[in-house]
């Protein structure tokens, strides 16, 4: 598999980075919907002789415009990344959101970002993306102003489950937030999982028999509290089955902000300050607060059993 190069900017880029068949849109998760939007630039591409690349913004707009909204992030720009590398997809051009962008016309958009920046030759978009200031474009826009600027474009209908549902990254956060990864995974194409380096803490899991490494949550949304298992991989790619905590363990004072605690199974090295990925693979039970530690560790260990079991199954 080609690694794919990830531009950040439209500005003097080189001819190699530029001429591509453009996705675009906001992508967080890369969802079965966001998918579609990708095929058709892919077919794009293919027909073209051109390379397949997507468009997303740093920060996503909706953090840029609504700043005190609580976190919903669904992937990092690397887990991003990694997702459209197996869509074989060539660029990924991140495109920094500050007030030039922003304040940036429709017409002002297609121009400068799109043509004259990334001199796209297609532009594929969701049936219901929108551009520019104020969210004046949309896909007729889109329309106009390609048979303008000379590059095609086209536009992905709504992708649902069947059921009249569409596939959305707002269906995947409720999912979450409803203690329901498995849904959330159907949407996706894949389970919902956190990344981050593990913390240094107190080590109260290691004298207690259960080593957890701990992970922030940081602008992730998040999902429902409680006990789930998982699946995490290591940087190295080794991957190890595992029971986690997301919340802020109640029974352990000095907890406060919400952290993925993963205990992997079968595993005992050092790997603070190390990047582990955790998948959301089923939910357990909701998070409690013990009468002590004595009893929080036969659960755990209850836990533990409880996802050897969905885990074993699942695979």
């Amino acid at each position: 598999m080609k690694r794919i190069r990830v531009i950040r900017g439209w500005k003097d880029l080189s001819d190699g980075d530029r001429g591509a068949a453009v996705a675009m849109g906001s992508f967080d998760g890369v969802h079965l919907g966001h998918q579609q939007v990708i095929e058709l630039a892919a077919r794009a591409a293919h027909d073209l002789g051109a390379p397949l690349g997507v468009i997303t913004f740093d920060p996503h707009p909706r953090v840029y415009f609504r700043p005190d909204e609580p976190a919903f992030r669904l992937m990092k720009t690397d887990q991003l990344a990694r997702a459209l590398e197996k869509l074989n997809v060539d660029i990924l051009y991140v495109l920094p959101l500050e007030p030039e962008l922003a304040d940036m016309s429709d017409r002002e958009f297609a121009t400068d970002v799109l043509h004259k920046g990334l001199g796209a030759r297609h532009v594929a978009v969701g049936f219901d993306n929108s551009f520019g200031k104020g969210r004046s474009g949309s896909p007729a826009t889109m329309r106009q102003y390609g048979a303008e600027l000379g590059f095609g474009v086209s536009v992905a209908e709504p992708v649902g489950d069947g059921g009249g549902e569409k596939f959305s990254s707002t269906a995947v956060r409720e999912a979450l937030r409803d203690g329901r990864p498995e849904i959330a995974a159907g949407i996706l194409g894949r389970p919902f999982a956190i990344e981050g380096p593990v913390q240094r803490g107190r080590q109260l899991g290691r004298k207690l028999g259960f080593p957890t490494a701990n992970v922030d949550l940081a602008d992730y949304v998040s999902p429902r509290f409680g006990v789930y298992a998982v699946r995490t991989r290591l940087s190295d790619g080794r991957q190890f089955d595992g029971v986690a905590n997301i919340g802020v363990n109640p029974t352990v004072q000095g907890v406060t902000r919400p952290l993925l605690e993963v205990w992997l199974f079968d595993f005992d090295e050092d790997i603070y300050d190390r990047v582990i990925e955790t998948d959301l693979v089923a939910f357990l039970r909701p998070e409690e607060k013990f009468d002590s530690l004595e009893v929080m560790t036969e659960q755990v260990m209850r836990d533990a059993d409880n996802a050897r079991r969905v885990l074993g199954s699942e695979s």
